[in-house]
C-alpha cells in the first residue's frame, strides 16, 4: 500500500507516539485525518500538517461511529489510541474496566468493522493496529492491559485472513518499552529489569513497514526482549517464575502509580 497520496485516519494522535506517526505520514505525502480527545492538542497538528481533525472519545460508542462516518473514504486506518490500564485488576472499578476494554479493543474493532467495507469495495487499503508486546506475554500488574492487547493481536491476525484476496491488508505493530514519548515514557520510570528501550522513530518505521509491505506482525523491540517474549508466550509458567526472581516489583509499582490517573 502506497502511503503517498493516501488518506490516513490516525487515532490517539495527541498521546505521544501518535504525533510521531502523524509527522512521518505527512512527510510521506499522506492526507491526514487526526483524532483525539483534546481539542487544544489537535488544533496545532491540524495547522502543522494541513489535516482534518475529529474530536472523539473512543470510550463512547457514539463518538466511534461518528468518527467512522467523518472518516469515510480513508484509505488507511492506524488504530493507535490506547489507555495504559496497568495495575491489579482488583483495584479497578467496573467503569474503569469498561473504559479500558472500549478504548483499547472495542474501538479499534469497531473502526475496522465500519471502515473495511469501503476499503473492500475499492479493492485497496490497509488497517494497522498499534498493539504491544504485552499482547504476546503476560506480566504482573498488567492483566487488563494484557487482555486488551492479546485481544487486539487476535483480532488483527484473524481479520487479516478474513480480508485475504480483497486488496485490503491488516497488520499489527507491537512495540516494547518506548523512550521519549508515549505511555511508558510519561511515567519517568526505568524499565523493569533494566531491559533496553526503543525510540519513537523505530515504532514509526515499524508502522510504515507494516503498511507499505503488508506485513502481518511487526515487533519493535531489542532482540533480547523479542526472544524473551517469544519464550514467555510459549512457556508462561516458566516466565512467571523468572519474572518473580527478577526483583522488578518496585519499578512496576512506580509505573502503575504514575499511570493510575489515566484509567
Amino acid at each position: 500500500m502506497r502511503i503517498a497520496g493516501a488518506t490516513v485516519l490516525l487515532t490517539g494522535v495527541t498521546g505521544g507516539i501518535g504525533s510521531a506517526i502523524a509527522a512521518e505520514m505527512s512527510a510521506r505525502g499522506a492526507r491526514l485525518i487526526l483524532s483525539g480527545r483534546r481539542k487544544e492538542a489537535l488544533e496545532p497538528l491540524a495547522d502543522r500538517y494541513g489535516a482534518r481533525t475529529v474530536l472523539a472519545d473512543l470510550a463512547a460508542d457514539d463518538d466511534v461511529r461518528r468518527l467512522a462516518e467523518e472518516a469515510a473514504g480513508a484509505d488507511v486506518l492506524i488504530a493507535n489510541a490506547a489507555l495504559p490500564s496497568s495495575g491489579d485488576l482488583l483495584d479497578y472499578t467496573p467503569e474503569q474496566i469498561d473504559r479500558a476494554l472500549a478504548v483499547n479493543l472495542r474501538a479499534p474493532a469497531m473502526l475496522a468493522r465500519l471502515l473495511a467495507p469501503g476499503l473492500v469495495a475499492r479493492g485497496r487499503g490497509h488497517i494497522c493496529f498499534v498493539g504491544s508486546l504485552s499482547g504476546m506475554a503476560a506480566t504482573k500488574s498488567s492483566s487488563l492491559y494484557n487482555a486488551t492487547k492479546f485481544g487486539l493481536r487476535g483480532l488483527s491476525l484473524g481479520f487479516r485472513q478474513d480480508l485475504h484476496g480483497t486488496g485490503v491488508g491488516v497488520s499489527i505493530v507491537q512495540p516494547g518499552f518506548v523512550r521519549e514519548l508515549g505511555m511508558f515514557a510519561n511515567t519517568g520510570s526505568p524499565t523493569p529489569g533494566g531491559v533496553r528501550t526503543v525510540s519513537p522513530q523505530q515504532v514509526v518505521r515499524g508502522v510504515t513497514r507494516a503498511i507499505e509491505r503488508d506485513v502481518a506482525e511487526v515487533n519493535v523491540a531489542p532482540l533480547e526482549l523479542r526472544l524473551l517474549t517469544k519464550i514467555a508466550s510459549q512457556f508462561p509458567g516458566f516466565a512467571e517464575r523468572v519474572q518473580r526472581r527478577a526483583g522488578a516489583e518496585k519499578t512496576v509499582d512506580a509505573i502503575v502509580a504514575a499511570q493510575r490517573a489515566s484509567r
